[in-house]
């Protein structure tokens, strides 16, 4: 998948006080999808070990934090960026219905490969903006994190 960085920094564009609240939420978006890989990580070791309840609890918590990325985005500001990743995550949420039903390791593979992805591009956000890269050189630091 190719993350569009342009509709990124647009979506950071503005004075310093909405920069500085752009870099909160993204800092909220990198905990959400941490949360999400550990639940997917949970998950796969509950079907290794047949904690068919646990699974689920992981599974359920897993699918909560996709639709709370899913309903954050703002399809207005966010362009084709923003619609990509709704339907990216209408497809997670669909998978992981799927992998609960069947115990699917390898559906579970794909979506954390594919979660796993837009993490790293979601860690890669601050350092595409400007707010955030004025702080990291107030702090000594090259890039926030």
């Amino acid at each position: 998948m190719r993350v569009n960085f342009k509709a990124i920094e647009g979506y950071g564009e503005g004075n310093r006080t909405s920069q500085a609240m752009v870099a909160n939420k993204v800092e909220l978006i990198q905990m959400l999808f941490d949360g999400l890989i550990e639940s997917l990580v949970t998950a796969r070791g509950h079907i290794e070990h047949g904690s068919i309840e646990d699974k689920n609890k992981s599974l359920t918590r897993a699918g909560r934090i996709v639709i709370g990325l899913q309903g954050a985005l703002d399809l207005e500001k966010g362009g084709d960026l923003a619609s990509n990743l709704y339907e990216l995550y209408s497809y997670v949420t669909r998978r992981l219905i799927h992998v609960n039903a069947r115990n699917d390791l390898v559906a579970l593979q794909e979506v954390q490969t594919l979660m796993g992805e837009i993490r790293q591009a979601w860690r890669d956000v601050p350092n595409l903006l400007p707010a955030a890269k004025s702080l990291a050189a107030n702090l000594g630091g090259n890039s926030v994190h």
